[in-house]
């Protein structure tokens, strides 16, 4: 259930029984002829079909990431990496000390990846919280779904092109865009990148039909439905052992 549909006082009374939540995070960035938030959409959307079904609170997505590359973009929108990190471990801090001990991270953005880092070090430093860092779109069952339905995917291309994530009244390309050399895109300016990349689709076909669409999302849906009931560890203390 979303934050926003709760007052403080139910979140009182949901912590009295239940020590989980979910914290999407995103950015704001070109996505080709697609939504400039589709990273925002999608994690917020993924863990609210999620968590609704078990009565777990979703927090707003955060919705800026880092994204320096696609700056030459309008609309795009960067945190530099220090201040996200910072960002991200004040909200995590925020949820622990009220009493969330088991976070899980729906991530939409792979430029968000130095946040799963400072996970690891937050929940040594946080005696008993677990943070799951859940990167919706790559995590096993999910991409397999994506290969099986068109390996050729990538940023902007048809993987991200969900019925939610379109825009009404734009025209997308019929072609399948050659795929885009990565590493050489690392090494450009933001206006270098932009020149090399055109309109923003890494490559691959723009859209898909709705059938594959969906049938992604339920594989993403049920893989991530599985992580918030199942991925936890049992934080109970092992025996001792016998020393020798």
């Amino acid at each position: 259930m979303k934050i926003e549909a709760m007052n403080w006082m139910q979140v009182e009374a949901y912590l009295r029984r239940d020590d989980r939540c979910v914290l999407p995070l995103g950015s704001t960035e070109q996505h080709g002829f697609m939504s400039l938030c589709v990273d925002n959409i999608l994690p917020s959307r993924l863990a609210e079909d999620v968590a609704a079904p078990l009565g777990v609170p979703v927090f707003p997505v955060l919705p800026y990431g880092i994204t320096p590359y696609f700056r030459a973009y309008p609309g795009s929108v960067t945190l530099r990496v220090q201040t996200y990190l910072s960002v991200v471990r004040d909200v995590l801090d925020g949820l622990y000390e009220q009493g969330f001990r088991r976070i899980l991270i729906v991530n939409g953005h792979g430029g968000n990846s130095p946040a799963q880092g400072l996970t690891g070090e937050w929940t040594a430093d946080h005696d008993g919280a677990q943070v799951l860092f859940h990167n919706w779109w790559n995590a096993p069952r999910t991409w397999a779904e994506v290969q099986r339905i068109d390996p050729v995917a990538s940023h902007a291309s048809w993987m991200e092109n969900f019925p939610w994530t379109r825009l009404p009244g734009v025209e997308l390309p019929a072609h399948q865009k050659p795929m885009t050399d990565l590493d050489r895109l690392r090494l450009l300016s933001p206006r270098q990148l932009r020149e090399t990349l055109g309109d923003g689709n890494y490559g691959g076909l723009y859209q898909r039909p709705d059938e594959d669409m969906l049938s992604l999302w339920d594989v993403a849906v049920r893989e991530t439905t599985d992580l918030l009931e199942r991925g936890w560890a049992s934080l109970t203390p092992a025996p001792a052992g016998r020393g020798a």
